[in-house]
């Protein structure tokens, strides 16, 4: 096994394990409307999607890095403080960053697939994982979030004012 797929899969796990929790998080700052249900699906897509990635590892017996995807963790939550033009409430803006950069990891998500079966010759050693339905499955994940997305991009930047 060449070292450097371990460590690509090792940093490549850390990141769904920020973009899980950050899914998490967005679903629950949005209970309760049409977003939060969207979010929440998707939020338990990508879940899903991490435990097929650390199950992928599992064969290939590739450990996680705990260390790496303790930080991720530990510096999505220090990402909850940033400014977000207001001083204790959730902003439009933050509904905003949350459903772009969410669908930003998903479209990573969505390379991640290719890479690993094409680049990495996944979809030949392991012919059971369907990277086809894995590369549909984050693209429906997008469709799902784009509408919210625009919508909160309207939301921040046209109808919204930071002092608000």
């Amino acid at each position: 096994m060449n070292g450097f797929l371990g460590i690509y899969l090792r940093d490549q796990l850390a990141l769904g394990v920020a973009w899980r929790e950050l899914a998490r998080r967005s679903a629950g700052n949005n209970k309760g409307t049409e977003a939060g249900t969207a979010l929440a699906r998707v939020a338990t897509a990508i879940a899903e999607d991490v435990s097929t990635f650390e199950k992928i590892m599992e064969r290939l017996n590739i450990r996680p890095d705990r260390m790496k995807n303790i930080a991720v963790t530990v510096a999505e939550r220090i990402g909850r403080f940033k400014p977000n033009g207001r001083l204790l409430s959730y902003s439009p803006l933050s509904r905003f960053e949350e459903i772009e950069f969410l669908i930003m990891g998903i479209e990573g998500k969505k390379q991640l697939w290719s890479t690993l079966r094409d680049l990495a010759g996944l979809g030949a050693r392991l012919p059971d994982v369907d990277f086809d339905e894995l590369i549909e499955r984050a693209a429906a994940q997008r469709t799902e979030l784009e509408p919210y997305r625009t919508n909160a991009g309207l939301e921040a930047f046209v109808t919204a004012s930071p002092d608000a």
